[in-house]
């Protein structure tokens, strides 16, 4: 009941960039390459601060195990004061210097101009962007993930509306775009704030901003912004020695790392629901209720593993064409999309372990577990290239990655060390 909701809000950013991308093709390709850079840009911002979301969600729900629902929603506005915050210092940051950044990610003479135009518009939109991550983590612990579906769904629409409105009907162009889609993003953050603010109301909790709180916000939130960037550069050291391989296999890559993305979003749901229900039972101080539900989300993690798994093999004839009619690109993903196929139980069993600690508000040994995982995937990842491996070889490093992650998260599951029960760990 948590899983599903919060699966279809995941996949509400991606569905911005797509609805934004087909729009704005249609002006021609300089303005499409010019929103590719800008939304690499912009993504990458936002998805570093994602620990707003991560954290206020396990915060929230150990004080709403604890029956402290007035506590609850106090800490998930500590969150939000945070994230507005944070929002604020970033857009100060990329505003005057979006043509430098713009540039530094390599976009062409013709195609700079509108990726500056684009990022400059969406900056705007940050602080937005940020303030949803927060509500969302409030309602998650709150056991809610019906409403942050709503939001995402509404969102979607009027982003879409408002963007061929504007792109088309105002003759804005790709200024339209990025307008339409900041309308839509404080559109969200209203709505999530206004139901935040009925329950600070309903349950008596303070509005203010209090420096003690979104102090602790902020250092629950920096073990997981280093577990995220971990994983960041996994991902940019995995399509860099891709792109070491040559065209064929960076292509290829690209094709396989966007569905392995894709399917992380199923297994996150999962993930989620593991922050919310763990967090809950912890605050409730029943010890025993938090193994049982762990063991039942591994289990879950496991079935859903394999049920992508078997998926992808039986959609290869199918999902390849999707992406390219080379045959030496398809030749180079189909060995690699096996191992995907074959790797997805590991996945499971990561996605929801990492939950479970999330929940448990674990932050530091999962900030500690990545950077191990970094240190044994970087040198075996590199050694690819120079022992004459191909994309089938990057992708068994990437298995290797997973298995490592999986192995690090069952060690600390099994010790028991990230059962500390009460309102606040």
């Amino acid at each position: 009941m948590l899983a599903v909701p919060a699966f279809g809000a995941l996949v509400a950013e991606p569905l911005f960039v797509m609805a934004d991308s087909a729009i704005v093709g249609h002006l021609g390709t300089a303005q499409l390459a010019g929103l590719g850079v800008a939304s690499a840009l912009l993504m990458t911002a936002v998805s570093v601060f994602v620990f707003l979301a991560y954290a206020t969600t396990a915060a929230v729900a150990r004080r709403v195990g604890a029956g402290d629902l007035s506590s609850a929603i106090r800490q998930g506005m500590d969150g939000i004061w945070l994230a507005l915050f944070l929002g604020a210092s970033v857009m100060a940051v990329v505003l005057p210097t979006a043509p430098a950044l713009v540039d530094l990610f390599g976009a062409s003479d013709t195609a700079a101009p509108y990726a500056t135009t684009y990022l400059r518009i969406s900056t705007l939109g940050i602080p937005a962007m940020l303030i949803v991550l927060a509500a969302t983590g409030v309602l998650r612990g709150l056991q809610n993930t019906k409403t942050p579906l709503y939001v995402a769904i509404a969102g979607f629409v009027a982003n879409g509306v408002l963007n061929v409105v504007l792109v088309y009907g105002a003759d804005l162009g790709i200024a339209g775009s990025a307008w339409g889609t900041v309308i839509a993003q404080w559109g969200m953050a209203a709505v999530y704030l206004t139901v935040v603010l009925r329950g600070a109301r309903r349950h008596g909790a303070s509005l203010r901003p209090d420096a003690a709180g979104i102090r602790a916000s902020a250092q629950a939130g920096v073990p997981l912004l280093v577990r995220t960037l971990s994983l960041r550069a996994i991902l940019m050291i995995a399509t860099a020695v891709a792109a070491r391989l040559g065209d064929s296999d960076i292509a290829a890559h690209q094709i396989i790392l966007s569905l392995w993305s894709l399917l992380a979003f199923a297994l996150d749901a999962i993930a989620i629901a593991g922050q919310a229900i763990i967090g809950r039972y912890l605050g409730a101080g029943d010890a025993q209720g938090a193994r049982e539900a762990c063991r039942r989300m591994v289990e879950w993690g496991i079935a859903v593993g394999v049920v992508l798994g078997v998926l992808v093999v039986l959609a290869r004839p199918v999902f390849l064409p999707l992406f390219t009619s080379d045959a030496t690109v398809k030749d180079s993903a189909l060995p690699a999309l096996v191992l995907v196929a074959l790797s997805q139980p590991i996945c499971g069993i990561v996605f929801v372990l990492d939950g479970v600690l999330m929940g448990a508000g674990d932050g530091p040994y999962l900030a500690w577990a990545m950077l191990l995982t970094l240190a044994v995937f970087t040198p075996v990842a590199l050694l690819v290239p120079a022992l004459g491996g191909g994309l089938t070889a990057l992708w068994a490093t990437m298995t290797l990655m997973m298995t490592v992650r999986m192995l690090t998260l069952w060690v600390r599951t099994r010790s028991g060390r990230w059962i500390v029960t009460g309102a606040a760990r």
